[in-house]
């Protein structure tokens, strides 16, 4: 089969690549958190010289967590289509919004300035840089440690009665079953490919043909996603889960020096990269 189908391949988020390196150790509440500060601050960020710098460092991560870049550019590549569709509506049309920047092109409600331009480019990195932290994240964190980092940080939302247990239960199983979608899809497209079914492949700029010959996937993947959420629930029932139960903890963390070092970091670089000089 052509490797256009490999799509368990670009996706990284909900993976895990044990490498035993310096993050991988870290404590998940921690590391959760320094993750989160991070995300927030590329969020906030608007300057190239800030973004550039984050991409920097989210490059860094992947070497610090002993995981192949690569990892990281497979993760992106299944966005690319999303981010030009997103930076051609940018482009196009938030120029009138922006006062204040060069106008470079214009005819009718179409506007091309300067600040559309940042726009585009900005977006572009932060999507790149949030996919990248997300994917060395989930690389170097197991599902359960997940689970239980983000059950312990939000464990003071317990006295307003907000089910912290289930919530952080939901967010960790929808992580874990990208990739899963992603095979039984692969799986799918496959099966038909061998069938003569063409889906466009090696043609990825051809966004609105490629949509049209996915549309026939998504209904059986729709199918098997419901299954799959039936035999979990079932999985679930059979070893006597009762949401809302109070519940003993086995695993229990404990802070040491790296992880504070590693909030404190986290901390650090946002700052540089919220205050960094033009």
């Amino acid at each position: 089969m052509s490797a256009e189908f490999e799509l368990s391949r670009n996706i990284t988020i909900g993976q895990y690549l044990p490498t035993d390196s310096v993050v991988h150790r870290l404590d998940p509440r921690f590391k959760l958190a320094a993750f989160v500060i991070m995300i927030l601050a590329i969020a906030i960020c608007g300057t190239y010289v800030g973004n550039l710098f984050a991409l920097a460092i989210c490059i860094a991560m992947f070497w610090v967590s002993k995981i192949p870049l690569h990892y990281g550019l497979s993760g992106v590549k299944p966005a690319i289509p999303f981010i030009i569709i997103l930076a051609t509506l940018q482009l196009l049309f938030y120029g009138e919004i922006a006062r204040g920047g060069t106008v470079y092109f214009q005819y009718g409600f179409v506007t091309i300035s300067s600040e559309s331009v940042r726009l585009v480019l900005v977006s572009a990195m932060r999507f790149v840089e949030v996919i990248f932290l997300s994917s060395v994240l989930t690389l170097s964190t197991s599902t359960t440690e997940l689970t239980h980092g983000m059950e312990r940080l939000l464990g003071p939302l317990q006295k307003v009665k907000f089910p912290v247990h289930a919530f952080a239960l939901i967010i960790t199983i929808a992580i874990r079953f990208v990739p899963t979608f992603a095979m039984e899809m692969e799986k799918m497209m496959k099966a038909q490919a061998s069938r003569g079914a063409d889906f466009g492949t090696g043609e990825w700029w051809r966004i609105i043909r490629r949509t049209k010959d996915m549309l026939p996937i998504i209904i059986p993947l729709f199918n098997v996603a419901l299954a799959r959420a039936e035999d979990l629930i079932l999985a679930m029932e059979a070893r006597c889960y009762m949401p809302g139960a109070s519940r003993t903890q086995y695993t229990h963390y404990k802070a040491n020096g790296k992880d504070y070092a590693a909030l404190i970091i986290s901390i650090i670089i946002s700052v540089i990269m919220l205050y960094i000089p033009w």
